[in-house]
């Protein structure tokens, strides 16, 4: 039994569920998201909450039983809360600005490197008070594509294991590694 999937999912209010064959569509205060989804799985809507279920006990039915309650609960909840996600900027001089729309990082190298929102992505960019080290808040709806668009600015200049500089996800930790013993006497 997939305890995920028989989880119901509860509807705030202003928020819309239609399915079109297998393609669901959520729409809410943020926004509208839809789909493709699997039509072995259906979905009902009782009292303001929806339930999956599934055909069958098949190993492929309960495989994509939570999948799909999960994918569903996603959506609902990026079209009425959102999500973010906060990168760290660590590196002497290494910084991070918005122009227009687009993200441009200086991070050591030659040029400023300009990062472009995918569609329903925004950029916020703020500084630590405390360490004075910049960080990137990364904010959409969709969290497939947050997510990507996260790991594409972390790509720019991923963190390096010897002195830790680069860009790296809020509370990512990197293993150090000891640098050089030095030269041996001979």
């Amino acid at each position: 039994m997939s305890r995920i999937g028989q989880m119901p999912i509860s509807l705030p209010s202003g928020v819309q569920v239609t399915q079109d064959g297998g393609t669901v569509i959520v729409t809410g205060p943020k926004g509208t998201l839809s789909r493709n989804l699997p039509t072995a799985i259906t979905i009902k809507q009782e009292n303001g909450q929806l339930y999956c279920e599934r055909p069958s006990n098949s190993k492929l039915h309960r495989s994509l039983h939570g999948l799909v309650r999960t994918l569903i609960n996603n959506m609902v909840v990026g079209v009425t809360q959102g999500y973010e996600r906060r990168l760290n900027v660590q590196g002497v001089g290494y910084r991070a600005e918005l122009q227009g729309a687009n993200l441009a990082l200086q991070v050591g190298y030659s040029h400023p490197v300009v990062v472009e929102p995918l569609p329903g992505i925004s950029f916020e960019v703020g500084q630590d008070t405390n360490t004075r080290m910049p960080f990137i808040i990364v904010r959409g709806i969709d969290k497939e594509v947050l997510g990507q668009q996260a790991a594409l600015v972390r790509a720019v200049k991923p963190p390096e294991p010897y002195k830790g500089k680069g860009i790296r996800y809020f509370g990512e930790r990197v293993r150090s590694k000891a640098g050089k013993a030095g030269k041996s006497t001979k």
